[in-house]
């Protein structure tokens, strides 16, 4: 867990990736097993790549994160834990393959702690973040309502845990949580593709700890 430090206040900050246009059904959807595997792939692999530990699949995040996106509410869940949302991508590698592209926006060498356009990867590479357990509900065209934006297309909700993002005194956790890539710390030059994603902070919980 997170180390807790008397007197200072800690930001939570969760963020949505969203690709304005509806696609078919993928396996990586419709197939628990290849949903969970693709999922713990395509993230392990940004976590390799920004060393960070594997992440492990965890039954109740991902209870939490399939009875939200259910609804197809376009908001985060208020819970506990550490969130990530993405609608209208193909599957599920493309979906986190979005999130992870928004490296190419992130200071290593001076954090400036969090950032709507860099939220998702941070969370994604969070050093402390040891579980992870993401849902998906496929969302109609008309899914319109009184309520308040919905998804459309497929939504895809993941839960974190603990939680990333944490803003404390000096952006000291963004500096302790997000390292540069192995080619970065190396000296080799990445190619950056082109992410068609928009960010949106919807939430801020404030944690005061004693």
């Amino acid at each position: 867990m997170l180390e807790q430090r008397a007197g200072t206040e800690t930001t939570v900050i969760v963020t949505v990736t969203v690709l304005p246009s509806t696609v078919p059904a993928s396996p990586s959807y419709t197939n628990s097993t290849d949903f969970e595997q693709d999922v713990l792939n395509q993230t392990n692999y940004y976590r390799h790549k920004y060393n960070a530990s594997d992440l492990i699949w965890n039954d109740t995040l991902a209870t939490h994160a399939r009875q939200w996106a259910q609804p197809c509410n376009w908001k985060h869940s208020g819970g506990p834990y550490g969130e990530n949302l993405a609608e209208g991508y193909a599957n599920v590698t493309a979906a986190v393959d979005a999130w992870g592209d928004e490296s190419a926006k992130y200071n290593f060498l001076e954090p400036t702690g969090f950032s709507e356009q860099t939220g998702h990867f941070t969370q994604l590479v969070w050093k402390a973040t040891t579980d992870v357990g993401c849902g998906v509900a496929d969302c109609p065209a008309d899914n319109a309502n009184n309520e308040g934006r919905r998804a459309v297309g497929w939504f895809l909700v993941c839960e974190y845990w603990p939680v990333g993002n944490v803003e404390g005194d000096d952006n000291e956790y963004f500096k302790e949580n997000v390292d540069r890539s192995i080619s970065q710390a190396h000296g080799f030059k990445e190619k950056k593709g082109l992410g068609a994603c928009l960010t949106l902070t919807l939430g801020v919980i404030l944690i005061h700890l004693l």
